[in-house]
Formats: structure tokens, sequence, C-alpha cells
């Protein structure tokens, strides 16, 4: 069993995990209402994405016989100017998490909690990926400015993007 602290704050990662799933289909609708379907499709894999992430945490919170408790989900925005802005906001918003899964880490090691720790090495190593992800993309819409024929290339691209399930470690 994990202890009533490390429950308490993975029980706050999930909603936190949720709220960004939340963040990233309001994105994905407006991108889809904006004329950019790459564009609403790369933020709704990003949906897909964060819920498993939930689940994750979810499920392994069960397994040890702990107990999972949902909170109503915070306001999200729900336009951007850009597709630039957008994914800036990816960013900062990747890297509150960073620090999130950052801090949880220390909480299991404080703790001696190994498995705990363990499981979050996932997280830890998934959200370099997001950074990057994220930082790449930003780098790419900075590249072409407001050269129409680039954010039409991008947004194609990102049309390609499929969800890729990660329910085989979930479980």
């Amino acid at each position: 069993m994990v202890s009533k602290k490390l429950e308490k704050a993975l029980n706050k990662q999930i909603n936190a995990e949720f709220w960004s799933a939340y963040l990233y289909l309001s994105m994905s609708a407006h991108f889809a209402n904006t004329g950019l379907p790459g564009v609403a499709n790369w933020f709704k894999i990003q949906f897909q994405e964060e819920q498993e992430h939930a689940l994750k945490i979810m499920n392994y919170l069960i397994s040890k016989g702990n107990r999972v408790e949902l909170d109503p989900l915070a306001e999200v925005t729900t336009s951007w100017k850009s597709p630039l802005t957008a994914y800036e906001d990816t960013l900062k918003h990747e890297r509150e998490v960073t620090i999130l899964i950052n801090n949880l880490v220390a909480l299991a090691r404080s703790e001696n909690d190994f498995a705990t720790e363990n499981m979050l090495q996932w997280f830890v190593n998934e959200q370099v990926e997001e950074e990057e992800t994220a930082q790449g993309l930003i780098d790419n819409l900075k590249l072409i400015g407001d050269n129409g024929f680039g954010l039409y290339t991008i947004d194609k691209e990102l049309g390609q993007r499929v969800f890729v399930s990660i329910n085989a470690s979930v479980e």
C-alpha cells in the first residue's frame, strides 16, 4: 500500500493529467474550428495520451490497494491566437507537469517507496519527450513565420500523427 501522503499526491496528479487532457481537447476543438485539422488532430492525440497517463496512475493506486479520488475539472482556455501561441502554452504547461512529476519522485524517494518511484520513472521519461516535441514545433512555427504554405505543410504533417496506446504498461 502507498502511504496516505503519497496517495494524496498521486490523486492530485491524476486530476492534473485529466485537466491536461481537457486543455488539449479544448485546443483540438479550437483548431478544428479554425480550419487547421492537422493541428486539431495533434492536440486530440495529446488529449488521448493525457487520459492514459491519468489511468496509468489510477491503475497503479488501485493495484496497491489505495483509493482514487477524482475532483471536478477546472476551466481551461478555449481559444488561441495561432498555433504558435498554443504550442507555447503547451510547452509552458508541460514544464509545469515536469515539476509535478519530479516532486512526486522526490516524495516517493523520501518515503523509500521504490515501487512508486519506479512507476514514476516512466513519467519522467515521458516529460522529456513532451517538452522536446513542443519545443520542436515552436521552433518550426517560428521558422515559417507568416508563410501560409509553411503552415499548410506543418498542418498536413501534424494530421498524420496517430494515437499509440500505452495500454500494455497501464495494466
